[in-house]
């Protein structure tokens, strides 16, 4: 994967896309995709099939799904359990877990079993595009997320900053009877804004 990439979609604040639940932290699947899209076109996505299904299932383990993202003809794959409110792998069956007892809105102290139907094709469905976001995020999308952090790492130079940089070093290469063409084939740049970058 090339740095710009990664770079590129590192920098994008998903903050205001995101949704709590369970004490984790959500990326909508259409806004990193949107994101994604708009900033490579090209961009692709395709679900693993097992057996011709777009899911894996062990009975002691749970059900799987992958995806694959292709950026600029580089492709990451991703694999995500799909999880139950507790974030176990579900099952094909029924079955339960434990959780705390609460009666009006306070803890009993006791544990209670929850029960938890058999997974059906809408949690896969849902797990599926969870995956992709997972996935994106492998390129740079929203990664910061997945570390527990608030905020992307912002660009150390304003746009502002960067033009007035940019001017100054066209200036400073007149000044010393230089070409700017002289100076690109020496830091082997292709122009002088990609030394600014």
């Amino acid at each position: 994967m090339t740095d710009s990439i990664f770079n590129t979609l590192s920098q994008v604040n998903v903050n205001d896309k995101t949704k709590a639940k369970n004490k984790l932290t959500y990326l909508s699947w259409p806004f990193a995709w949107g994101e994604t899209k708009r900033r490579y076109p090209d961009a692709s996505y395709t679900v693993d099939l097992y057996d011709g299904k777009p899911y894996l299932y062990d009975e002691h383990l749970g059900y799987l799904v992958s995806t694959v993202v292709t950026i600029d003809g580089k492709s990451l794959p991703m694999s995500l359990p799909v999880m139950d409110g507790a974030n176990n792998a579900m099952k094909s069956g029924r079955y339960s877990y434990k959780v705390i007892e609460w009666v009006n809105r306070q803890k009993t102290g006791n544990m209670i079993d929850k029960w938890v139907e058999p997974a059906t094709m809408f949690d896969i469905n849902k797990t599926m595009m969870r995956c992709l976001v997972k996935n994106i995020a492998m390129f740079g999308l929203g990664l910061y997320i997945y570390a527990g952090e608030d905020l992307p790492e912002e660009p150390q130079l304003s746009e502002e900053d960067v033009n007035k940089i940019y001017l100054d070093l066209q200036a400073h290469i007149e000044a010393n009877g230089f070409t700017a063409q002289q100076v690109c084939e020496s830091y082997q740049v292709k122009s002088l804004r990609a030394l600014t970058d």
